[in-house]
């Protein structure tokens, strides 16, 4: 009977790739070798052109040379994670079944954070929320420059706004000592985003349960003239109710 061994790996941040606790990410094949697995790790779940695949790593590929360059980072990949990880010719997959990737993680932890949100059970949702925004903050191949690595980019920065409105509801949710975290959330959102209403709404609320109905206030006087100088907008309609609900609480 063949066990199958665990496969932990880190796209986001630092590349780290663990095989029972043990780092093997040392042997993937430099710069290119380790584009290579993080492209393909990315895009597991179909089958990658061999042509697409040159893209992602050169930026002007020399059709002539496409083989010879290819075909040795794709056997290294093999000879580190097995012959049956790699697979295909024209196109190309890679198989690792039961690997937790942290990308995936922070996807699926964004969708359980905000599931409960939802459900106004804010200590399920605190968890899931830090998960994704802990692994959204590390970043994604620092240094590197491709359209696929921006659209990564984007993806996680997306998860990181997320990951801090869940953590916000929640912290304002439980109340009492943890109003402190949704005026940190709040903040980092407005910091990360300024035209993201929510971050100020977070804000707002957790001002006015801390008894600041004054600059809570403030914080919608400042997001209105923001609004109008940068888009010539009023704040929207749940922003304005949330202001009146404070304003007749003076």
């Amino acid at each position: 009977m063949t066990v199958q061994s665990a496969l932990r790996l880190q796209i986001c941040g630092p590349l780290v790739v663990e095989r029972d606790g043990l780092r093997v990410d040392h042997g993937l094949p430099g710069r290119q070798g380790r584009l290579l697995f993080t492209y393909l790790v990315v895009n597991r779940h179909r089958q990658v052109p061999r042509d697409e695949l040159i893209e992602a790593l050169w930026r002007s590929p020399d059709s002539t040379g496409i083989d010879a360059r290819l075909n040795p980072l794709l056997s290294k990949l093999r000879h580190v994670f097995g012959p049956d990880a790699v697979d295909g010719r024209v196109t190309v997959q890679l198989h690792l079944p039961g690997a937790w990737i942290d990308l995936e993680a922070a996807v699926e932890a964004i969708h359980r954070a905000e599931s409960a949100v939802a459900q106004k059970n804010w200590t399920r949702a605190w968890g899931p929320a830090l998960v994704a925004l802990f692994v959204a903050e590390r970043g994604f191949l620092p240094g590197e420059d491709a359209d696929w690595i921006d659209q990564t980019r984007s993806q996680l920065a997306e998860i990181r706004l997320r990951s801090l409105e869940c953590y916000a509801a929640a912290e304002l949710g439980i109340g009492g000592a943890e109003l402190a975290g949704a005026l940190r959330a709040g903040r980092r959102l407005i910091a990360l985003d300024p035209l993201r209403e929510s971050g100020h709404r977070y804000l707002m609320q957790a001002l006015a349960a801390q008894d600041n109905l004054a600059e809570a206030l403030t914080v919608y006087g400042l997001l209105a003239d923001l609004l109008r100088d940068q888009l010539g907008v009023s704040p929207s309609p749940r922003t304005r109710a949330l202001y009146q609900q404070l304003l007749e609480q003076t």
